[in-house]
C-alpha cells in the first residue's frame, strides 16, 4: 500500500511537469512548490469544468463582467494608490509567495485574500472593494504594477483550485509589454481582461518604456460536482489564507508568511555569524547536520 502511494505521488508529478509545451528545467521541477501539491492538483484537473486550453474565454465567465464596465472606476483607484506610494513590494518580508518578484520591481496592493482581513483595501479602494465583495468566486485580488524592463521568470502556480484573471488598468498598450502562458502570447490593453490557466509555466516582460499596472484577480475553478467545487473551496480557504499578507499595519498576515518572515530574520543572523568567523560557521554547520543525522538514525 505505502509503495502504491508512492507511485501514484510520482505519476502526479512527472503528470504536472509534462502537462503543456512549456516545462521547467526537470530538477527544478522536483522542488517546486507546485510538485508538493502535484496529488491535489491532479484531482483539480480530473473534476474542472472548465478545458485545460492555456487561455479560456473570458466571456464564460459572465459574473466577471462587472468588473471590465467598471475599469475606469478601479483604475482612478489604482491610480490614487500610485500617487500615494500603496502598491509596493513587501515592507517586512512576509510574502513569500511573490518574494522573488520583487527582485524585477514588481509591487502588489492586496484587495482581498480568501478569508484573510485586508482593512487597507477597504479604506483606500472602497468601490473596487465593494465590487470585489459582490463576487464570491474571486477569491483573490490585488493590483499588480510591473515597471519599464522587468522580467518575471518563468513560473507555475501551485494550487490547481484557481484560475487567473488580468483588467489592464494602465499599460503601454503594444506588443512590449506581454504575458506568455504555455508559450501563448498575450499583451495587455487598457479596459481589456484575459483568464489562463496559471498553473502552466507563464512568464512576463515589461519591454516597453511605460509601466503597467492591471487588476490580479484568482477565480475559483468551476468543477463537475458540488461536492469537488465544496472540496476546492475548503482546500483554497485553509492552505490559501494561510498565505496571506498585509499591505499595512491591521491587515492579516498568514501563517506561512510568519514563518517566512522567521526564516528571513533567521538568515540574516546567519549571513551575520558567516561574515564574523567564517571557520567557527563552518564548523557549527558541520555539528548540527551532524546532530541532526545523529537524531535521524537513532529515531
Amino acid at each position: 500500500m505505502k509503495w502504491w502511494f508512492v507511485g501514484l505521488y510520482f505519476f502526479s508529478v512527472l503528470f504536472v511537469h509534462f502537462r503543456g509545451r512549456a516545462r521547467l528545467p526537470f530538477f527544478r521541477q522536483m522542488f517546486d512548490h507546485s510538485t508538493f501539491m502535484a496529488p491535489i492538483n491532479m484531482v483539480m484537473y480530473a473534476l474542472s469544468r472548465v478545458s485545460s486550453k492555456a487561455y479560456l474565454p473570458v466571456q464564460d465567465f459572465h459574473n466577471l463582467a462587472v468588473l471590465q464596465k467598471n475599469w475606469e472606476l478601479i483604475r482612478a483607484e489604482a491610480l490614487h494608490l500610485i500617487a500615494t506610494q500603496k502598491i509596493r513590494a513587501a515592507a517586512q518580508n512576509n510574502d513569500a509567495g511573490f518574494n522573488s518578484f520583487f527582485k524585477t520591481g514588481w509591487k502588489r496592493f492586496y484587495l482581498k485574500w480568501y478569508d484573510a482581513s485586508h482593512p487597507s483595501a477597504q479604506e483606500l479602494c472602497p468601490q473596487t472593494y465593494a465590487l470585489l465583495k459582490g463576487l464570491p468566486s474571486v477569491k483573490a485580488a490585488m493590483f499588480a504594477e510591473l515597471p519599464p524592463g522587468a522580467i518575471l521568470n518563468p513560473h507555475r502556480d501551485p494550487f490547481a483550485g484557481s484560475l487567473r484573471y488580468h483588467l489592464g488598468l494602465v499599460t503601454p498598450n503594444n506588443d512590449a509589454c506581454f504575458i506568455e502562458v504555455n508559450k501563448e502570447r498575450y499583451s495587455w490593453r487598457d479596459g481589456e481582461a484575459v483568464m489562463f490557466d496559471e498553473t502552466y509555466i507563464h512568464w512576463a516582460k515589461n519591454g516597453s518604456d511605460a509601466n503597467r499596472v492591471i487588476l490580479f484577480c484568482d477565480v475559483e475553478r468551476p468543477m463537475r460536482f458540488a461536492w469537488a467545487q465544496g472540496l476546492n473551496r475548503w482546500l483554497g480557504r485553509t492552505m490559501m489564507t494561510a498565505a496571506s499578507s498585509p499591505n499595512d499595519t491591521g491587515d492579516d498576515t498568514g501563517g506561512i508568511n510568519k514563518l517566512f518572515h522567521l526564516a528571513w530574520s533567521a538568515g540574516q543572523i546567519r549571513r551575520r555569524f558567516k561574515s564574523w568567523n567564517r571557520t567557527i560557521y563552518l564548523a557549527t554547520k558541520i555539528l548540527l547536520i551532524a546532530l541532526v543525522i545523529f537524531l535521524v538514525i537513532k529515531l
